[in-house]
């Protein structure tokens, strides 16, 4: 039989500068750039408060972990829970199209054909189960009379 390397460690992001990965770097390079366009058109005491701001921001989401994982899987899931209802009732009602189409099959006095799955007696039931545990190597004998 042949051995296989189990990949381990996959959640591990590469390092490109010492402890910083390449999400964390694009990360600071985007703030970066927004800083340099504030600096280009806003003033000097303006730029040094938006560029905190940023610069914070941006080390939030690129170093910051919940549970061991990165801050922004935390933030769109907290999203996509809360915009989703809290509580979820089946209700067996019928749509209005299911209602019309068995209205329509009524009229014309059409059968409503319905799904009821044989069953198996146990002798056919322990055969099929046979045949699925051995992967299909095992036919059934068929007999020529």
């Amino acid at each position: 039989m042949r051995q296989f390397v189990v990949p381990q460690f996959i959640d591990v992001e590469n390092k490109i500068f010492g402890p910083i990965t390449i999400r964390q770097f694009i990360l600071l390079m985007v703030a970066l750039l927004l800083s340099i366009v504030f600096y280009k058109f806003v003033d000097f005491i303006s730029f040094i408060f938006i560029s905190i701001f940023i610069f914070g921001i941006a080390s939030i989401f690129a170093f910051s972990k919940v549970n061991g994982r990165p801050i922004h899987y935390f933030l769109l899931n907290f999203i996509q829970t809360s915009t989703r209802p809290k509580m979820r009732v089946w209700c067996k009602d019928f749509g209005i199209l299911e209602f019309k189409s068995r209205i329509i099959k009524k009229e014309k006095n059409e059968e409503v054909v319905s799904y009821r799955p044989k069953i198996l007696e146990k002798s056919k039931l322990s055969k099929l189960s046979l045949i699925v545990d051995t992967g299909g190597r095992y036919q059934e004998e068929v007999n020529l009379d």
